[in-house]
């Protein structure tokens, strides 16, 4: 879980793949850098995230079976949500529970 502001949208194929500004790492099981590419695996635009917004993202670490792919997914049971400094609330304290 992390906060972060969209750079920019760039199709690729049948994905999407976000370059993200990390602002805030909350709760995460891999590290994180300044920016990451965030794919989300379709084109339709869902979740709609628009560039130049802040998110709270929730997103899963994919390594392929042939472990030559290791990325940041957003899959359909990720989670996208406008960031607010309620939110920001909200998730740090859900970190001091969990």
């Amino acid at each position: 879980v992390f906060q972060g502001r969209i750079l920019a949208r760039r199709l690729v194929g049948q994905e999407t793949r976000y370059e993200v500004e990390v602002k805030t790492p909350y709760q995460h099981r891999f590290p994180l850098v300044s920016r990451e590419y965030v794919w989300v695996p379709n084109t339709c635009g869902c979740p709609p995230l628009r560039e130049g917004g802040e998110y709270l993202l929730m997103a899963r670490r994919h390594v392929n079976y042939e472990r030559t792919l290791n990325r940041i997914l957003l899959r359909d049971d990720g989670y996208a949500r406008p960031w607010t400094p309620r939110e920001e609330r909200l998730v740090r304290e859900a970190a001091r529970h969990c």
